[in-house]
């Protein structure tokens, strides 16, 4: 058999066979499902969501999950309805991803779907620690923070929110110890703690619950518990304290020393400290010590209980050895008593006791009277230190017979008397003096005694009366001498010791005492009336002085007091007084005559004649010797005062020449007659007065004149007005004391009016007396203006003050005038109004007091950023406005602006936007977004800088890692409000995914500042989308805007243009343009490309984006392949195949059907085995035949009306498989992603080469069914709802 051919049949059979397999092909299925949300509480079992597919072949759809998180989910694979199979948790990974699998039979559809998983409250707040243990010590201060508890609940929102609360304390009373912030954890102290006196130790049970809420079924609050063991440190702050008080011992004198006689024992109060004690004994030294360690007191000297008491007390004092928490020495003290023992060791002694204590004593003294009996008190006390003693008295010594002793016998203690056995030997004439010894003797040890000496001393008695030295004594006094002057001294004598310097005087008979009397004690005669020792009356007087004793005896002698004459007896004049009248100018004289009662002989009779000088006696004189007065010179009435009226009163005086001298005087009064010698004379050279105007009949003043001339008659003065007047004032004359008085008044018919008529007067008016003598004078009158003007306010400037401030000084003051003089302006605040928001309304920040001071107002506080400006209106008040109104006309303004100060830290303005970053799109210096800030200061400082302080890296695991700071920030203004621009600082990576988490500061002028942190969530070069466009590059750049504008509005999404390029893979269509793009939701999801096909071939979008000739969308390689030569050459290939089969068909239609047709229908029968179809009745159905038997068939066409010109396909195909070469339909490429190696045919033998062509054909057809499913699109695993 020869090598077979290749004949034209055979080549028309393989040509129908690849033809068949590119228009036969099944549609992959199209998963519409884009996100889902689930609650994390659904059970196991629950319906989680509905996977939707649409198939437009109509196939039938098996529905599968994968991937590593499809575990927690079960699906049925014939409603695509997926259950939970795994219980959900949030709080382990708030969002999954799982693959869903969609299979018609022919082919898959996968797409990876996002699972945002919705909070319940489904944890309890759980605490840190399971429990807190804190020591706090007992003088912790109250509001200090002891322990901070810590809860943290993984929920959000108030499902999330820890609230703390303390449920019970143990023991109870500590219940008001002890708080917890609600929300902070911080366990305070409100009470004090005492370890002494309260608990040690408390336990706090403390609940943490959450607000419960949440997104889905579980909202009810949940709670956990923890405790809280608080154990209080003991402290220092008490003092010691002594145990079994009170303490009291015994010891013997004479013990040795170091014999214990008790021991104290002192504790710390402290019991936490239990300091060690240090004792010690507090005072004077002792014969006592005690040990500063074990408190046991001992004997350290010698013991005498006769020296020390019957007891001793002792203040012991126990000091612990560390400070306390003042760091002062804690101590405490206590009293000890030590009674001391006594044993027999001391002789009786003598004592001399006072009134304060007694004092050991041998010698003693006592007087008595002689021959007197009884006791003798010698203050004389005996004593046995020694307890119990009994002692012996005895007496002896040379006077022992005249005394004894009282008592014999007594115990311890007694006093001792000596008593009198024989008054007759107390004899002071023959004895002054006696001595007798007292003994004392100790009866239980008789040798143990002691001896006192008494000296007594004898008494006299008194038996002798006073002498004096002369029987009379003979004195002389002046007469009428002063009261107490000592006439003579006179004493006696006594013989009696005891009388010696004790006698005492009196002058007899009762009657001379009213002359004369005597010092009781010094025997001094004296005068007790002047008046009445009158030599005149009585020139002697007799007394009898009289001296006694202290045993009244008395002794007598005689006094004779004479009295001398003295100069007594003053001149007489007579008359007493003189009356005499004399004309002014005229000679004047007058005889004073006096006697005097004195011997004429003497000078005391001598007399002297004077003028006492007064106001008018230097114009007289007076003969000393004769008496008579004459005028030194002439008389003038009007050089006397006028209340004298004429008289002048003269006192003449008339003296003797004793001594001392004595002197009588007479009044002499000189009448001067008048004389009208005088005329008017004005008191003033002028006159100025004023009078308001507009008051008719107004007093104006008045002028005063008088007339020297004294009468009457000569000085009457009258008034009138010569001129100047013009009418307008009228004058009346008054009497007024010594002259006239004239008063001038406004003329009641004229009212003065100060604008218009004249506003002063010079007036002329005349005083004439009734002698017709005158005087003139000039009046000035002045018309005053009356207050009757409204005060005016003055501008003011605006006022400045700094906001905060609590200045309580001025600010400023209001400022107003009045016209009229004498103006009293009190100023009053009306209202006070603040620009808040451009807005005024009433305030009180402000207040203005009377003298228009404005000051701030204590109580309210300045704050620019509630009010930047106050307006302060106020009146002023005349106080003094006589007429009309007494305000101003209207209220004053004053303005006080409130100066900005940096008190405010900048502000975000929070926006609600997703911030997408599309890391290839973000350039060095491009921007990603804005921040915006305000301060609600003002000038300066408001002035904001933005800086990104931090940068982290959040992946798509919500994995959190420190990044480096690949953005900055930069500053601009817009308004008032500053933008901070946002932009990276280097080339981004487009491969990374999740989002960044950066830190911004914005920072004012003083310092100030805020913090924020932007979520950017990151669209990487995944989601980068193709589109391709049948125009020229250059027409595509130039429409670049209104062309994203488009696509922008057919997707509803944000248009991010990468790059446009021309397409390196249309070599037919030259014109064609690549537009490399993302396109962004605002929520941050990106669209796959099949998603933007989807909204591209919306009819609704048609002829929005018809006119720029957009022919496909493609999902953009992100690795790219090399070029496959193979492709290119199957492609050449089945373009010859095609018109190869062109030219054969026109063949056949010219031809018959030969033999030969069906031997090779009959071969490739073999092959149909591979497909079985519902229509199958007799047999094997041959391939593109409608013949079920060998008989007939046609291997290549349905020729089932016309075999000639029926070129169409099986009816029983289906109209999908038909497949269109539009590249625009779900963008399909007529490239083959798997093409193959066609196998090469063996020219073997006829059989071969009629069935691998076929068999060839169909193989690729199916490989291409395979693998032609559709682009998946994906949604951005980085974003989720919970980052929303």
């Amino acid at each position: 058999m020869g090598r077979p051919t290749i004949t034209a049949s055979s080549l028309l059979l393989l040509t129908v066979a690849a033809l068949i397999t590119l228009t036969n092909a099944n549609l992959t299925p199209e998963i519409l499902n884009n996100l889902v949300s689930l609650c994390e509480d659904i059970p196991k079992g629950g319906d989680a969501f509905q996977i939707n597919a649409t198939d437009r072949d109509g196939d039938p759809l098996s529905y599968s999950i994968s991937g590593p998180n499809a575990g927690f989910f079960t699906v049925d694979e014939t409603t695509g309805m997926v259950t939970i199979n795994t219980g959900l948790d949030r709080e382990a990974r708030d969002s999954l991803v799982v693959t869903i699998e969609v299979s018609d039979g022919k082919n898959m559809a996968t797409k990876d779907l996002t699972i945002i998983l919705l909070d319940a409250n489904d944890n309890p707040p759980m605490f840190q620690d399971s429990s807190y243990n804190v020591d706090i010590k007992e003088n912790a201060v109250v509001g200090d923070p002891l322990f901070t508890v810590l809860a943290v609940d993984p929920d959000t929102g108030p499902a999330g929110a820890e609230i703390y609360s303390i449920a019970e304390v143990a023991p109870i009373e500590g219940e008001k110890l002890f708080s917890i912030s609600n929300r902070g954890g911080e366990v305070q102290l409100i009470q004090p703690l005492n370890y002494t006196s309260l608990s040690t130790f408390y336990r706090l049970k403390i609940i943490a619950s959450d607000d419960g809420g949440g997104s889905c079924t579980l909202t009810k609050p949940l709670s956990s518990i923890t405790y809280g063991f608080i154990t209080v440190v003991d402290v220092p702050d008490l003092n010691p304290r002594f145990l079994s008080l009170p303490y009291r011992g015994s010891v013997q004198e004479g013990s040795p020393v170091g014999t214990t006689v008790l021991t104290v024992l002192a504790l710390d109060q402290d019991t936490g400290v239990n300091d060690i004690m240090t004792y010690t004994i507090e005072g004077e030294p002792m014969p006592f010590s005690i040990s500063d360690t074990t408190g046991a007191i001992s004997v350290s000297s010698e013991i005498d209980r006769e020296t020390i008491g019957d007891s001793f007390t002792l203040t012991v004092k126990a000091t612990e050895q560390k400070k306390n928490v003042y760091g002062e020495d804690a101590f405490a003290t206590a009293d000890v008593q030590i009674d001391i023992t006594d044993i027999n060791d001391n002789p009786p002694r003598f004592y001399s006791c006072g009134s304060i204590e007694c004092v050991e004593e041998s010698q003693f003294r006592g007087e008595i009277q002689e021959n007197s009996a009884g006791n003798l008190q010698i203050n004389m006390t005996v004593k046995d230190l020694d307890q119990g003693g009994q002692i012996i008295l005895e007496v002896g010594g040379l006077d022992k017979d005249a005394f004894a002793v009282n008592p014999t016998l007594t115990t311890s203690q007694s006093t001792v008397q000596l008593v009198v056995k024989d008054p007759q030997k107390l004899d002071f004439e023959t004895k002054e003096k006696m001595v007798v010894k007292v003994i004392a003797i100790d009866k239980e040890v008789p040798t143990m005694r002691s001896t006192a000496t008494v000296t007594i001393k004898i008494l006299d008695v008194n038996d002798n009366s006073p002498t004096f030295k002369e029987v009379t004594y003979r004195l002389c006094v002046p007469e009428h001498s002063r009261v107490d002057t000592t006439v003579a001294t006179i004493l006696a004598t006594d013989c009696d010791e005891v009388d010696k310097n004790k006698l005492t005087y009196r002058l007899l008979p009762q009657s001379i005492l009213k002359y004369f009397n005597v010092t009781e004690n010094t025997g001094e005669v004296y005068v007790t009336n002047s008046t009445l020792i009158d030599r005149e009356v009585s020139s002697l007087y007799s007394a009898t002085l009289q001296a006694r004793d202290t045993n009244n005896l008395i002794g007598t002698t005689v006094l004779e007091i004479s009295l001398t004459d003295i100069n007594d007896k003053p001149p007489k004049i007579n008359p007493n007084s003189y009356n005499v009248f004399v004309e002014e100018g005229k000679e004047f004289r007058l005889q004073i005559e006096a006697t005097d009662a004195d011997d004429p002989e003497t000078l005391n009779s001598k007399i002297v004649f004077a003028i006492v000088p007064t106001n008018y006696s230097h114009y007289f004189t007076i003969d000393a010797a004769t008496g008579v007065l004459t005028n030194r010179a002439e008389l003038d009435r009007e050089a006397l005062e006028l209340t004298a009226k004429g008289k002048i009163e003269l006192n003449i005086t008339a003296t003797d020449q004793g001594v001392p001298a004595l002197m009588t005087s007479a009044a002499v009064t000189v009448n001067v007659e008048d004389v009208n010698d005088n005329k008017p004379i004005f008191t003033a050279g002028s006159y100025e007065f004023s009078v308001k105007e507009g008051a008719k009949g107004a007093v104006v003043g008045s002028v005063w004149a008088r007339d020297l001339d004294q009468a009457s008659d000569f000085n009457r003065i009258s008034f009138t007005i010569l001129g100047g007047s013009f009418g307008s004032f009228i004058i009346r004359t008054v009497a007024n004391g010594t002259g006239y008085r004239g008063d001038i008044t406004v003329d009641p018919d004229v009212e003065l009016d100060y604008e218009k008529e004249t506003k002063e007067f010079n007036l002329q008016v005349e005083g004439m007396d009734l002698s017709g003598s005158r005087a003139e004078v000039e009046v000035k009158i002045k018309v005053l203006d009356v207050n009757d003007e409204r005060p005016e306010f003055k501008p003011v400037g605006p006022l400045e003050v700094d906001e905060n401030s609590e200045d309580t000084g001025s600010l400023g003051s209001f400022s107003a005038e009045d016209k009229d003089g004498n103006s009293s302006l009190v100023y009053q605040m009306e209202s006070c109004e603040c620009r808040c928001n451009g807005t005024y309304k009433p305030c009180d920040w402000m207040l203005v007091d009377g003298n228009g001071a404005v000051t701030i107002n204590p109580e309210a506080k300045l704050d620019y950023e509630e009010c930047d400006k106050v307006k302060v209106w106020a009146q002023v008040v005349d106080e003094n406005t006589e007429v009309g109104e007494n305000n101003s006309i209207s209220a004053a303004e004053m303005v006080v602006d409130i100066v900005d100060v940096n008190d405010n830290a900048p502000e975000f303005l929070i926006s609600d936007a997703v911030i997408v970053l599309v890391s290839e799109t973000a350039s060095k210096g491009s921007s990603v977004t804005q921040v915006t800030a305000t301060d609600r200061d003002s000038g300066i400082n408001k002035e904001i800088v933005f800086k990104v302080t931090e940068v982290k890296y959040e992946d798509t695991n919500s994995q959190i890692e420190a990044f480096r700071t690949i953005f900055e920030a930069v500053t601009t203004q817009q308004k008032d409000f500053y933008v901070g621009i946002i932009q990276p600082t280097e080339e981004l990576d487009s491969s990374k995914k999740g989002k960044y988490l950066v830190n911004v500061t914005a920072t004012d002028h003083g310092g100030l500042y805020a913090r924020t942190e932007l979520k950017i969530f990151i669209i990487d070069k995944s989601f980068k989308v193709e589109v391709r466009f049948g125009l020229p590059k250059a027409e595509v750049v130039a429409s670049r805007d209104s062309i994203t504008l488009a696509l922008s509005a057919a997707t509803k999404s944000a248009v991010y243009v990468k790059d446009i390029i021309n397409d390196p893979g249309r070599v037919r269509a030259l014109g064609d343009t690549l537009m490399m793009a993302y396109f962004v939701y605002p929520n941050g999801s990106a669209l796959s490309s099949e998603d933007v096909n989807k909204k591209f071939t919306d009819p609704k979008n048609h002829d929005l984006l018809a006119q720029y000739n957009l022919e496909n969308v493609g999902k953009v390689t992100v690795v790219q392949e090399p070029p496959n030569n193979l492709q290119f050459g199957l492609l050449g290939l089945l373009g010859g195949l095609v018109i190869v089969l062109i030219v054969l068909t026109t063949t056949l239609v010219c031809t018959r059907r030969s033999y030969r047709t069906k031997l090779k229908a009959a071969k490739a029968m073999k092959y149909t085995n591979m497909e079985t179809t519902d229509n199958q009745r007799g047999g094997p159905v041959v391939p593109g035949t409608n013949k079920y038997t060998m008989e007939g068939a046609n291997p290549v066409l349905n020729l089932n009306i016309d075999t000639v010109t029926d070129l169409g396909f099986d009816e029983e195909s289906s109209n999908a498989e038909r497949i269109s070469v539009n590249s625009f339909d779900d963008g399909m490429s007529l490239h083959s992603e798997n093409d193959r190696t066609m196998m090469v045919i063996q020219e073997e033998d006829e059989e071969s080469i009629n069935i691998e062509p076929l068999g060839a054909a169909l193989a690729q057809r199916a490989n291409r069914r395979e693998a032609g499913s559709s682009e998946m699109g994906f949604t951005n695993p980085a974003f989720s709802v919970t980052d929303l």
